[in-house]
């Protein structure tokens, strides 16, 4: 797979992005517009760089371009986010397994944000206000404006939320029905709360529910492992090798909050269809 980058600096009047692109590299007008469009190309203009997919338009002398080209990354693919609720100001949306919060200099296609935004025809801006990890699913907030961005960001910061996750894992090791883990991470307080939901004693699985009340990187994930119950798919921090046949077995199911922008109680719930299920592991 080609990969390489790019960084041009316009020093003639009337350059545009598609024929220095072609002069200096051996892709195709196609392959340089496809990349471009899916994020590849970023335009250093001053004290600001941004991405820039207006491959025709005449450049500044002085003007940088930034061209990150990775065909392994371009060639990615995820499945469609769902819009589960619109207040406007900001929507809720289901993130797949494999789609990103946000994208890399190399490319954006595969974001939520991006998403977002293409379904919404580019008619509002699109800010993420907290993060999901790539391999995890589930309920995913971004807004509208840079208000509702601050407003709603500072909600997660302050744990003013309730957040629940469901995880289909490996073993029963819980005690009781409902065990609290208080494990750091990373040297930090980290609180998980697990209580168990279904189990199958043949595939030696466990469905369990997970209220978070701190937000570490990965929490979920290692406070799971550390009690001997790694979630199935977990190739970083669970038993499952990389030709694993199951993705992560982690969502998000539920979210609430009282609005910071309207004082609205908001509470959604993840459609049945869209979360974990013991039945569908027949492979295990």
């Amino acid at each position: 797979m080609e990969k390489f980058e790019l960084h041009l600096a316009i020093d003639h009047v009337n350059s545009h992005a598609l024929d220095l692109l072609k002069a200096h590299s051996q892709l195709s007008v196609s392959q340089i517009k496809s990349a471009v469009a899916k994020g590849a190309l970023w335009l250093e203009k001053g004290k600001s760089t941004k991405r820039f997919r207006r491959v025709k338009k005449p450049l500044d002398i002085g003007d940088t371009l930034h061209f990150y080209y990775d065909e392994s990354v371009l060639n990615q693919t995820v499945l469609p986010a769902t819009l589960l609720a619109d207040y406007r100001d900001y929507s809720i949306w289901y993130k797949p397994c494999g789609m990103l919060s946000q994208g890399s200099k190399w490319s954006e296609h595969t974001t939520i944000t991006r998403f977002a935004a293409e379904h919404f025809n580019h008619q509002r801006p699109v800010f993420l206000v907290h993060r999901l990890d790539r391999s995890a699913q589930g309920i995913i907030v971004i807004a509208h404006t840079k208000s509702a961005t601050r407003e709603l960001a500072k909600l997660f910061e302050h744990h003013q939320l309730t957040k629940i996750y469901h995880a289909i894992c490996h073993h029963k090791t819980l005690t009781t029905q409902r065990q609290v883990i208080e494990q750091p991470i990373d040297g930090k307080a980290a609180k998980s709360t697990v209580e168990m939901l279904k189990r199958d004693e043949h595939k030696d699985l466990t469905q369990v529910v997970v209220l978070i009340e701190t937000g570490r990187k990965h929490q979920i994930r290692k406070h799971l492992a550390s009690i001997g119950m790694p979630i199935v798919g977990d190739r970083l921090h669970g038993i499952a090798t990389s030709d694993s046949p199951f993705d992560l077995q982690l969502c998000a199911v539920h979210l609430s909050f009282i609005c910071p922008l309207t004082q609205q109680s908001i509470s959604i719930d993840l459609p049945e269809k869209l979360s974990p299920n013991l039945a569908n592991l027949s492979c295990l």
